[in-house]
């Protein structure tokens, strides 16, 4: 960031929305930085507070390097640059992000998304459905961000950018002539204000599920920071491009739907399959090569062909026409092409074929209620047996890790319990949580379900026992680039087992099995 753009302390301060200790000067800035090790000459630290470390630590360092100015919620001490104190240093970051790049997403339209399950896609479905209808538009998910033909990847895990990337891609879309931005934003990045000062003009949600409770703590907590999008439709400026404020809720999702109706906003459009929502599909036929409907609400009525498959992309895709079409007022036909010209989102019921006489599918469903929809369309998509393949992750939400063994003992034909990011827990422990969720369920271990903890043997295992007609489908890694055992990540990646486990099975030529330090 050192260099894209040059204010001062004082140009940054001026139009601060929250009350701050001390005297920003004409100091110039060059950059923001949270982490002390990236500081360059003239930018601003800003010191976090909370997690794992305490950012106020590391301020010498920071200053050691060129920090031109500190901005923390301590009591100043001794500090040779210019000190601001603030209450909330996670907000005081998304605001100076922001302010640093004069707020580029005031001059955009920003259509946020989130939700438990099925924001990539549905984020991936809007900004499709943006170029359809000629328009400029980019997306930053928690897979990459897109700037025109640049794509840049955002992280080894799925969450959302830390403000200073995202107010960056923000900057960098809006000099390269971009219209409209589709940001993906999860509970972890709302709550952390990382999307804080985005000046959002339509929020999205797809579901709220059990997720993440080892963060938020509870399912209430959790619930309200998905809120907080739309609660940031209120504070969102005029623009010239209009003044949308419109919340997208799903009908299908009574508990968020109850929580966000009552949020004010400039308008509201609810979708789902119900007689009741405002835009709802009917006469959905589901098939192997995907899905078709009829789109009906207020004034409209057109059919929508898919190549995604399953009931939840139903959802999905009325999450995106209702945000594009009944929020931004985009042609039915730009709808139509930007649906059908999604093929697919990497890591989500991504198909592998090598020529087997069987389906093999990796997904990244890693909460209970997203490993249910994805058995519910593997049965709708073959008429064999369903073997599952999945983990739950270390220091992460415990409880989900029986109800997801609950719930593949109940749909799945055969279950293969591995690993999937342990970090520094037991892996062995974790798979005996699991177990005792699928034995809960009915399931036998040796004959219904399978402890191995190697992720790669897993989907070896899988394969070896699936039969012509069936289905393999490895979930929980998805598109992620990594497997973290102990502080260490390894390179993996599902897609790469798969086809490494098929070419093995085959007899063919196929890429290696990615190492883990589960292997031999």
């Amino acid at each position: 960031m050192t260099g894209y753009l040059k204010q001062t302390l004082h140009q940054i301060f001026q139009n601060c929305p929250f009350p701050y200790e001390g005297a920003p000067d004409d100091t110039p800035i060059t950059g923001v930085v949270y982490d002390s090790r990236q500081v360059q000459p003239g930018n601003i630290f800003v010191a976090l507070a909370g997690g794992s470390t305490d950012g106020h630590h590391y301020i010498p360092q920071a200053i050691q390097r060129g920090a031109a100015a500190v901005v923390g919620s301590q009591a100043e001490t001794a500090c040779s640059v210019p000190y601001v104190r603030v209450a909330d240093t996670r907000l005081a970051l998304a605001y100076i992000s922001a302010a640093f790049y004069r707020f580029p997403a005031r001059q955009m339209t920003i259509i946020g998304v989130t939700g438990t399950d099925g924001k990539t896609t549905t984020a991936n479905l809007i900004y499709n459905i943006l170029l359809k209808a000629g328009l400029r538009a980019g997306i930053i998910s928690t897979v990459n961000a897109t700037i025109g033909s640049e794509i840049l990847d955002t992280g080894l895990h799925v969450t959302t950018p830390e403000a200073p990337d995202v107010q960056l891609y923000l900057s960098r879309m809006l000099a390269a002539g971009l219209t409209h931005v589709v940001l993906e934003t999860t509970s972890h990045g709302l709550a952390q204000a990382r999307v804080a000062f985005c000046e959002f003009d339509v929020a999205v949600v797809t579901n709220i599920t059990h997720e993440h409770l080892d963060y938020h703590g509870s399912y209430e907590a959790y619930r309200a920071a998905k809120a907080i999008l739309f609660e940031e439709l209120q504070r969102t400026h005029l623009k010239h491009s209009g003044n949308y404020r419109t919340a997208i809720l799903n009908m299908d999702d009574v508990k968020s739907y109850e929580h966000l109706r009552h949020i004010p906003c400039g308008l509201q459009v609810c979708y789902g399959l119900q007689d009741q929502a405002g835009l709802r599909a009917t006469q959905v036929v589901y098939t192997p090569s995907g899905v078709s409907f009829t789109v009906q609400g207020p004034g409209v009525s057109f059919p929508i062909q898919s190549p995604l498959v399953g009931s939840f992309n139903v959802s999905n895709i009325l999450a995106a026409v209702s945000a594009t079409v009944m929020g931004l007022g985009l042609p039915i036909s730009a709808a139509q092409e930007g649906v059908a010209s999604v093929a697919g989102v990497p890591g989500r019921m991504e198909c592998i074929d090598y020529g087997q006489p069987f389906t093999a599918i990796v997904d990244f469903a890693h909460t209970p209620n997203a490993l249910r929809r994805a058995l519910e369309a593997a049965r709708q998509m073959t008429s064999g047996r369903v073997l599952a393949v999945f983990g739950s992750a270390g220091l992460r939400d415990r409880l989900k890790r029986r109800m997801m063994a609950e719930v593949s003992a109940e749909m799945a034909d055969l279950t293969f319990l591995t690993a999937e990011d342990p970090r520094t827990e037991s892996l062995d422990q974790i798979l005996e949580e699991m177990a005792q969720g699928a034995v809960a369920k009915g399931g036998v271990e040796g004959q219904t379900f399978w402890r191995v903890p190697d992720r790669g043997q897993a989907i070896r295992e899988a394969l070896k026992q699936a039969r012509p007609g069936d289905m393999v489908i490895a979930c929980g890694k998805g598109h992620e680039q990594s497997m973290c055992f102990g502080v260490e990540e390894f390179p993996w990646d599902d897609r790469t087992a798969m086809r490494a486990a098929l070419a093995e099975i085959l007899g063919i030529e196929g890429p290696a099995m990615p190492y883990l330090p589960t292997q031999g």
